[in-house]
């Protein structure tokens, strides 16, 4: 799972960072990817991690029994009872929540994120989609400010909007491939306006309609960029860098969006190593 990282947008934890906040950042991630795959039903085959979270292998596709195990671990990384954590990327996550003092509340609006996509298929309004970024998306960022020790109010606030447009991002860039899993995360009163049916999104290409929908929700994602960027002027040295990064990110994934002019249906629009360099360096520059 953690080798997923180096797939991101953006570097999960880059090498410049301190060796400390880099470990954090990975046990995190783990904990983070280990979620997202049990909802998606990817984990690998076997029954390993079933096992490891005190399941019969013979429920490694129960989803809502993992997911309730998965908490149960989690409960076990905030106390000092044993036995402790039974999964290693549990067992990881522990020291990192003792020596950055995390809450499990983030943690467990991951948790329950996962558990709305196993009864929530279909989101009927923005504010819809924004709730369920707010459960998905939003606790990641808290956790890395958590992690480097730069929590305040108007940081998270500048955090929730960045997470959330880095998660509209991704549904863009993923539509076809949450089609697959019977999923969609565009608005369903914002494809009605733009005339878009869902058998307009399960075709090879996108028509004029679907790509006027993802310019429309490309351009909500850039302006909660936009609206979350100066948290990157409020830090400095390397964690700087890091935000910039993240913001980078997004714009090089929207700039890629732009660049095949909004038809994601053949597969995912990835930017380029220069494109979120130059990205990189005109974030530093606006928020130096």
């Amino acid at each position: 799972m953690l080798d997923q990282a180096a797939h991101e947008n953006f570097p999960v934890a880059p090498f410049f960072l301190p060796r400390a906040w880099r470990a954090d950042l990975m046990a995190v991630y783990g904990f983070a990817r280990l979620v997202d795959d049990i909802g998606d039903g990817d984990l690998a085959p076997g029954g390993g991690d079933a096992v490891l979270l005190g399941l019969d292998r013979a429920q490694y596709d129960d989803r809502p029994a993992l997911l309730d195990a998965l908490e149960a671990d989690l409960h076990r990384c905030f106390g000092d009872r044993a036995p402790g954590p039974g999964h290693p990327l549990m067992r990881r996550l522990g020291p990192t929540v003792r020596r950055c003092g995390l809450t499990p509340e983030p943690f467990l609006d991951l948790i329950e994120a996962n558990r709305q996509d196993q009864r929530i298929s279909r989101y009927g309004t923005y504010d819809d989609l924004a709730a369920y970024c707010e459960l998905s998306a939003n606790p990641v960022g808290r956790l890395v400010l958590g992690i480097t020790g730069t929590t305040s109010p108007e940081r998270v606030r500048y955090s929730d909007a960045i997470c959330t447009a880095l998660q509209i991002v991704e549904h863009i860039q993923d539509v076809a491939e949450d089609l697959g899993r019977d999923r969609i995360y565009l608005p369903a009163e914002d494809m009605k306006h733009f005339g878009v049916t869902e058998a307009d999104l399960a075709a090879p290409t996108g028509g004029a309609s679907v790509r006027a929908l993802i310019a429309f929700e490309a351009e909500r994602a850039l302006e909660l960029l936009n609206e979350g960027t100066p948290l990157v002027g409020s830090v400095h040295g390397r964690l700087k860098v890091l935000l910039a990064g993240f913001v980078a990110g997004g714009r090089a994934a929207l700039q890629a969006v732009a660049t095949a002019d909004h038809d994601v249906l053949p597969g995912p629009p990835k930017p380029t190593k220069l494109s979120l360099l130059r990205e990189m360096r005109a974030t530093l520059r606006r928020e130096g």
